[in-house]
């Protein structure tokens, strides 16, 4: 693509890639402690807030999003009904008889889950309407963070490898230009911040020439402090003819809110979520005392069936990184997943867990969100999951489990219960969804040897 070599102007040119190429992830460090993994994926903390390993994870939704980006080698398969409002109901799109008839472009938002092909609908929808001839922006794409910009910036480069006319540019931190520039990349994609800059106080860009305006994972962008309203006043620059596309993995009530302000007279796809169910999945709970106990438990299931692959989860960073440790001593081969990882080491555990080299993946939640192995056979909650306020998180206990279940086998999950507050969230969470969860003594290795037939 031409261009690529300079992608950045002034003092940055050569400190941004128009890409990383794949395995360089040099700038993706998202949080800033210094961690050292050792052998077994267990991470070894070097800086002073080593006593904060005890806290619940807290949910990154752009650390998630690009953990997602980095995994994916290809899309999601899924058979979901695709629900289409158009913002005209009296013109459906089947009428038709040519392309133009369908008075292309059109306003959008849509919805779907991870990995369903949305970056590639958007990128293919900016590249069809640069006019390379004009030298200035005419496709602008908000992006919450440098390190999702750049995952799409890749996208970009790849699928406009044969229009060798187009140039990219990213308004991101760093990248400072000299003032009074005007830059005349077709293409420009950053963070609502700088692109804000861009366009208004430092005028590399001019608004009025934008024609396609994408607004990428709006379910992260609105969790981003400040970013939802820089986002707002970059749309309201934009010429009333420019398309408006808006992208989000979830659509929760916030994020349509955000959506209704951004993108006027939309068409709407939204990708129906298949109810999971519990229904191939057999549950059962065991009792114990200490955490002591719910380890000497976990290690006599394993000592009496065959597990293929098990992800087993707990509530705070530091039980996870205890109970790896104890199953390396055991002689598992053990990954351990914790949100103090930066993503691409992350994403280094999860694709050797999905390669079979480590059999148990010891986790947070809020870590492995979003990760499907076909070879989990059992999922254990050594910790059940709660929400903040300490009530039972039934939509997490239903993911965590529902792993098991997919791919049409039958899946075994183990609660573990350590109290009468633990074992009060087991009878709600049964209650929940009308299903009884049987009680497990692991004490007797043959009625342990029963549950996995």
């Amino acid at each position: 693509m031409a261009g690529a070599a300079s992608p950045f102007r002034g003092r940055a040119a050569g400190r941004f890639p128009l890409a990383l190429p794949v395995g360089d992830f040099s700038n993706l460090h998202l949080k800033e402690e210094k961690i050292k993994p050792d052998a077994n994926g267990a991470v070894v903390k070097t800086n002073a807030n080593a006593e904060k390993a005890d806290e619940e994870e807290k949910e990154d939704r752009a650390a998630q999003s690009l953990l997602n980006k980095l995994i994916r080698s290809n899309l999601v398969d899924n058979t979901n009904q695709v629900e289409v409002l158009q913002r005209d109901p009296n013109s459906p799109l089947y009428s038709v008889k040519s392309f133009e008839e369908l008075r292309l472009p059109q306003n959008l938002i849509a919805q779907s889950q991870s990995g369903t092909g949305k970056t590639a609908a958007f990128v293919l929808a900016m590249l069809s309407q640069v006019e390379p001839a004009n030298r200035y922006p005419q496709c602008l794409c908000l992006s919450p963070t440098y390190e999702l910009a750049l995952q799409t910036g890749k996208v970009i480069e790849q699928m406009g490898k044969f229009y060798p006319e187009l140039k990219l540019a990213y308004a991101v931190r760093g990248n400072k230009l000299e003032r009074g520039q005007k830059i005349s990349e077709h293409i420009v994609i950053g963070t609502p911040g700088t692109v804000l800059d861009w366009c208004s106080k430092l005028k590399f860009i001019d608004p009025k020439k934008i024609k396609v305006f994408v607004l990428d994972e709006a379910d992260v962008m609105i969790a981003t402090q400040g970013h939802q309203d820089q986002s707002i006043r970059i749309q309201r620059m934009l010429p009333r003819n420019c398309q408006m596309l808006l992208f989000s993995a979830t659509f929760e009530d916030s994020v349509w809110k955000f959506a209704q302000k951004v993108v006027p007279d939309p068409n709407i796809i939204k990708l129906k979520r298949e109810e999971e169910t519990l229904d191939t999945i057999k549950q059962y709970y065991v009792l114990c005392n200490s955490r002591d106990e719910k380890f000497q438990a976990l290690c006599n299931i394993y000592g009496a069936i065959t597990i293929a692959q098990a992800m087993i989860f707990c509530h705070t960073r530091k039980t996870a990184s205890w109970l790896a440790a104890e199953l390396s001593k055991e002689g598992h081969q053990v990954a351990l997943l914790s949100g103090e990882m930066v993503v691409e080491q992350r994403a280094a555990v999860i694709e050797r867990f999905r390669e079979g080299k480590e059999k148990v993946l010891v986790t947070t939640n809020v870590c492995a969100r979003g990760i499907d192995v076909e070879q989990v056979s059992v999922v254990i909650n050594f910790d059940l999951p709660v929400d903040k306020d300490g009530n039972p998180d039934n939509e997490t206990y239903l993911h965590r489990i529902g792993r098991t279940g997919r791919f049409g086998k039958r899946g075994l999950a183990v609660n573990m219960v350590d109290s009468k507050h633990s074992m009060n969230i087991l009878n709600r969470i049964q209650e929940h969804f009308n299903k009884k969860i049987e009680r497990l003594d692991t004490d007797d290795l043959d009625e342990i040897e029963k549950i996995a037939n």
